[in-house]
Formats: structure tokens, C-alpha cells, sequence
């Protein structure tokens, strides 16, 4: 089952921008760029943490599970 990252909206939600998210979680530009723009994108399990953190939520919160279209 596919994984979709909903860091844009959870940062959204509690007024992260971007680039301010990026800076905070010390996480590579090109790699929250990535994000923002491919929330199917494969992400390090230890970025996920480092944002989560940043904006204050659990990891689980910052991922869904998307059913398979058959």
C-alpha cells in the first residue's frame, strides 16, 4: 500500500512555511522541496522524525496510507 506524506499540510495547519520547516528540522532544501512537491516521495524514517519534532506531532501524523487503485 502506498504511503502519502502530509508534512505540506500539517506544516500549513500550524504556519510553517517551507523554508522555515526545512531550517528548523535541519533537513536538506532539495529534500523538503521534494516533499512538498511529491508527497509520494521515499523519505529517510530519521527525517520524519526530525520534523515531526519540529512541529510537535507524532510521525504516524504526518503519513497515510492511500488504498491501491486495482
Amino acid at each position: 500500500m502506498p504511503i502519502r506524506l502530509k508534512i505540506k499540510e500539517v506544516a500549513t495547519e500550524k504556519g510553517w512555511t517551507q523554508t522555515k520547516l526545512q531550517r528548523a528540522a535541519d533537513v536538506h532544501p532539495r529534500t523538503m522541496s521534494g516533499i512538498y512537491k511529491d508527497p509520494y516521495r521515499d523519505v529517510a524514517y530519521s527525517t520524519l522524525i526530525k520534523v515531526a519534532k519540529v512541529l510537535g506531532v507524532e510521525v504516524s501524523e504526518l503519513i497515510e496510507d492511500v488504498p491501491e487503485e486495482k
